[in-house]
Formats: structure tokens, sequence, C-alpha cells
């Protein structure tokens, strides 16, 4: 015997409404939602941030918030495949910066780049990279200088390795355009401005 398939019934809307109108209101709600709802989903972590205009703000928050948080696990476990098991990710940026250009740095430069107020967290993570060998650092008069050694340029070096093979590769591979990345880049850094902006007035309340 073949399968029995369904045949096709004439829309009335008539008894259609009739059939909802008998549903109880808790399903009229579901329908009513599922059918006439046309609003596009809110991927938010905050609800109550993304109501209003502007609410899709809240979304590109959230997206800043999962991708701080796996840019962070991400440059622990290269770093740690690298062979600095016991860095943090504020540890990590410093390094790297510091061995940036090959050029000495001082707190207040490295602050200033990564765009870091508290200045106290930036001086313990250079103070465990000094005790790590990772950093040497000279003082000049009041200010203090600082320069990767030959053990963090080659940490540096090997994160880099690990970073083109992990990272790199699979994203221009998967067709990822390096000009789309600089104007996202760009864009965030525009972006700050704003941020930064907003704090100073929110201060001033």
């Amino acid at each position: 015997m073949g399968a029995l398939r369904a045949r096709p019934v004439p829309c009335n809307p008539l008894a259609f409404a009739s059939i909802i109108g008998n549903m109880p209101a808790k399903h009229q709600r579901h329908l009513d939602n599922t059918v006439t709802s046309t609003a596009p989903r809110r991927i938010v972590s905050s609800r109550h941030l993304a109501e209003g205009e502007g609410w899709e703000m809240s979304e590109f928050e959230y997206g800043l918030i999962i991708v701080h948080n796996a840019f962070n696990r991400w440059m622990q476990r290269c770093m740690t495949a690298a062979g600095g098991a016991d860095l943090g990710p504020l540890e990590i940026l410093v390094l790297h910066h510091v061995n940036h250009r090959d050029r000495e740095k001082r707190l207040s430069d490295i602050c200033f780049l990564l765009n870091i107020e508290d200045m106290h967290t930036v001086n313990y993570a250079l103070r465990k990279l000094l005790k790590a060998d990772l950093l040497v650092s000279e003082k000049r008069g009041k200010e203090v200088f600082y320069s990767a050694s030959e053990t963090g340029r080659k940490l540096c070096d090997r994160y880099r390795e690990i970073r083109e093979q992990c990272l790199l590769e699979p994203l221009l591979q998967g067709g990822s355009d390096g000009e789309q990345l600089r104007a996202v880049a760009s864009f965030l850094r525009t972006l700050s401005g704003q941020y930064d902006q907003a704090s100073r007035a929110a201060a001033s309340l």
C-alpha cells in the first residue's frame, strides 16, 4: 500500500478565524508572534538595554563582549603553545607592544597605545614580564625604558608562527577579505573615540 498523502484543503478565511478564536489565549499569542512578527530578532545579552531607538547598538556591544572574551582566550592558548604558559592577556599584549618595531617603550607609551587608563595594571604586567626574563629595563633619570629580551623576542616569534598556522591560514582559506578587515578595524578605532567621549560625559554627571 502506498503512503497516504495529505489532501490540500481550500482556505476558508471565516473557518480559519473561527478556529483561531476557539484557541486558548496563550496559543493565540504564540501564533500571532510566529505569523505576524516581522521585527528582526535581537541578539543581545541585556534586553533592558535594547529597548527603543538605537537598540542595534546593544547587539553590536554583545558582539564586542563575546569577541573580546574569545580574543583573550585565543591569546592565552596561543601563548601557552608558544611556551609562555603563565602569561595573562594583558601581559601578552604588553610583551607584543614592547617588542613592536624593536624600540624601547615607557610605561606611559604602552598605556597610551593600548588605551589603558589604569597604569597600575600595566606596571604589574611589566614587573611580571621582567621577572620572567622576557623584558629588560633601563632607568634614565626619572624614566624607565623597557625592551624585549632575547628570550622575549624568540617567544614573540614563536607566537607569530602559531598564529599564522592556527588563525591566519584558516582565515585566508575561508575567503576573508583583508580590505574588509581593515575597514572593520578603522570603524572600531573611530568607535573607541565615541566611547571615550561618552565616558567623559558620564563622569561629568
